[in-house]
């Protein structure tokens, strides 16, 4: 194997868990019907879904649970028909493959209000209990005597779209699974996110959707929240998953404690709070819930008052891992400017990002930027060319190779030409937007799923920075190291971003304990070197976090001042360390 020795197993923890203080009640299987019924006792009880729930489940599972109630499918009872609900979001779904509009419909007009007084109707004409289950339950118009949240992942609802799951409504079940992600991703999960975000106060129970509906786990929404408050006080992780690529590589197997058996591991989200999940320990369960509750439940005190502001109820800092080692090079791409991003996807800011590098063999490169004198309509020609099948892209003949080493960081501002090349590990620090990658060349492969993987290059060309040549792009975007402080034992760097870019980034290299504050502004950091550390609060704030090596973790605006402390054996240690530049409080 060609993976360096720094990619030793180390103790990376795949499952981290916010654990809920107070003493709360948990049920699982059919002790969950059992409490929502006593709870509710003999009055309505209302379970509002997410999309891509198995609703006809949770109705069989009540019905058998639960003998004497009338269990009413809200969806099937009162949401608008598919042709119908097609026709509303059709404008935001687009004929690509990959990229919609952003949607800002809300969830009741996704429903028939006259079928909702009718269900509201045979909930008062019912002769005892009565359950109401489905993606906006709560739109009945009827008072309910116990609320109930069935929260999802969004990684799980990935899986069941490529296990043949439909998208919400929809017939789709043997379509694309790209395309059912840009529906859920550009529609269903803007609509459902803002309608459950009203429930979060108002819920007496949280109910875990992950699983099998019959071994459902229920936690009293007391603990949810307390749960939510916990984690944007002090330091957490979320729950990092792994995919493989056409490019995937094998450094993560080893430093991951990943199952040998998979042919590679391309990805790896690691702070994507959309994308990932939290582990609430609740006495002796563990529920798991969509990450972004947190972002959407407590922002000031997670992204803090000036982020906030900035962004709303949105994260902004994307942590992920881009494993080629013994892999191969990814796409060649670029990223939108703001103006078309906004123009073209309603989304008002894009993914500037940066690589940087926890490891790499002695050939690794980065692609990044054209060459000086590099003529933009050849190029182009080339990449159609490629597109067609015709010939290979010759991409050395256009793009800057710059060789990559362990701890190089490379800046690539949106409008950038990129590509991580082949046996090198990429801990990728970017703004959030990651869907909204212009492939321009794919070194002529297809998807795991045998198919050719999408290339935008219209989208691209259109956002193709010419004047981003070697000269610029060796000044401005490779090695832009500059020491700004040091003291007994650390020393902190400023790598980046580029100037264009809102993110800054810090490195500290450190034998002892080193000072950090989070100047009213979330702090997202990455152990990149040493095997071990601690996060402490001087002032007790929060309980003391142990972090290992490439475990990326959040610490809240709200944590104020933090320590962290090296607990390896190792020489040095090292963080990265990532903040919205101009948040922070003065």
């Amino acid at each position: 194997m060609r993976i360096p020795p720094s990619a030793a197993p180390h103790r990376y923890d795949k499952a981290p868990v916010v654990r809920v203080p107070g003493t709360h009640p948990a049920w699982r299987g059919d002790g969950v019907w059992a409490a929502l019924a006593e709870h509710a006792d003999g009055g309505t009880i209302v379970i509002d879904t997410y999309p891509a729930s198995d609703v006809d489940a949770y109705v069989k599972e009540i019905e058998r649970a639960l003998p004497a109630a009338t269990v009413i499918d809200v969806e099937r009872a009162a949401a608008h028909s598919p042709e119908r609900i097609e026709a509303l979001i059709g404008d935001n779904l687009t004929d690509d493959r990959v990229f919609g509009i952003m949607s800002h419909r809300t969830l009741d007009e996704l429903y028939d209000p006259e079928r909702l007084a009718d269900v509201a109707r045979q909930v008062a004409g019912a002769d005892g209990q009565v359950v109401l289950v489905g993606w906006g339950a709560t739109l009945v118009p009827v008072p309910a005597a116990t609320l109930v949240l069935a929260d999802l992942a969004r990684w799980e609802i990935q899986q069941r779209y490529r296990a043949g799951l439909a998208n919400w409504r929809a017939s789709n079940g043997s379509d694309d699974p790209l395309r059912k992600f840009k529906r859920g991703y550009f529609v269903e999960w803007r609509i459902a996110d803002q309608h459950k975000r009203e429930l979060f106060d108002r819920i007496d129970f949280l109910l875990d959707a992950n699983g099998s509906v019959a071994d459902a786990k229920l936690v009293p929404g007391d603990a949810f929240r307390a749960g939510l408050a916990t984690a944007t006080k002090g330091p957490f992780r979320v729950v990092p998953f792994f995919d493989p690529g056409v490019w995937g590589g094998q450094w993560m197997k080893e430093v991951c404690g990943l199952d040998h058996a998979k042919e590679n591991y391309a990805w790896c989200f690691d702070c994507v709070p959309e994308e990932n999940s939290l582990l609430l320990a609740v006495g002796d369960e563990v529920v798991e819930i969509p990450a972004m509750d947190a972002v959407l439940a407590r922002p000031v005190e997670l992204l803090g008052e000036r982020t906030f502001a900035r962004f709303g109820a949105e994260f902004p800092i994307r942590f992920d891992f881009l494993d080629t080692m013994e892999g191969g090079n990814l796409s060649l791409q670029v990223h939108p400017l703001t103006d078309y991003i906004q123009r073209t996807f309603g989304m008002h800011y894009t993914q500037d990002e940066s690589y940087y590098l926890l490891d790499a063999t002695d050939d690794a490169v980065v692609y990044l930027g054209t060459k000086t004198g590099a003529d933009r309509e050849e190029m182009a020609a080339d990449l159609r060319r490629a597109e067609r099948g015709e010939a290979p892209f010759p991409v050395e003949q256009y793009i800057n190779a710059f060789p990559a080493k362990k701890h190089d960081h490379f800046l690539i501002p949106a409008g950038t030409v990129h590509c991580s090349g082949a046996d090198s590990m990429v801990l990728e620090i970017s703004a959030t937007p990651y869907i909204f990658t212009f492939k321009m060349w794919d070194w002529g492969r297809v998807g795991l799923d045998g198919v050719p993987r999408p290339i935008h290059l219209d989208h691209a060309l259109a956002n193709v920075q010419w004047d981003r040549d070697t000269e610029w792009t060796t000044e401005h975007l490779v090695d832009r190291v500059e020491t700004v402080a040091e003291g007994d034992g650390w020393r902190e760097e400023r790598t980046g971003l580029h100037e264009l870019e809102f993110i800054e980034v810090r490195r500290h290299w450190f034998t002892g304990p080193v000072d950090h504050d989070t100047g009213g502004t979330v702090n997202v950091l990455n152990l990149v070197e040493g095997s071990e550390a601690v996060v402490e609060s001087p002032d007790d704030a929060f309980e003391p976090f142990v972090v290992h090596y490439a475990e990326t973790f959040i610490v809240p605006a709200a944590a104020g001042r933090y320590r962290v402390r090296p607990l390896g054996d190792e020489p040095r240690h090292a963080t990265v360390k990532a903040s919205v530049r101009g948040t922070e409080t003065r």
